[in-house]
């Protein structure tokens, strides 16, 4: 399971700002981890419920960092966007 933060409990509508940490990079691991928990990623149109999908206009899954080694020069790589919404 993805390692999990709650940075914010929001109103209007009710929702939570979470900041997940994932183990591997498996495709939909976020997505999955989250449904599981009983809390669909909104806007998620493959594992989210009719009710969570109304509530954004897309997936609201965003990488705040990312890290690698880059490809090419073998160098680390850190990659920072913050969070849009």
């Amino acid at each position: 399971m993805s390692e999990y933060k709650v940075l914010q409990r929001l109103a209007q509508p009710r929702r939570t700002l979470v900041q997940f940490t994932p183990l591997t990079g498996r495709t939909h691991q976020l997505r999955i981890h989250s449904l599981a928990m009983g809390h669909p990623i909104l806007g998620c149109d493959l594992y989210g419920s009719e009710q969570s999908e109304q509530k954004a206009e897309r997936l609201l899954l965003h990488a705040s960092d990312v890290y690698f080694e880059h490809p090419s020069r073998g160098e680390p790589f850190h990659g920072q966007c913050p969070c849009p919404f």
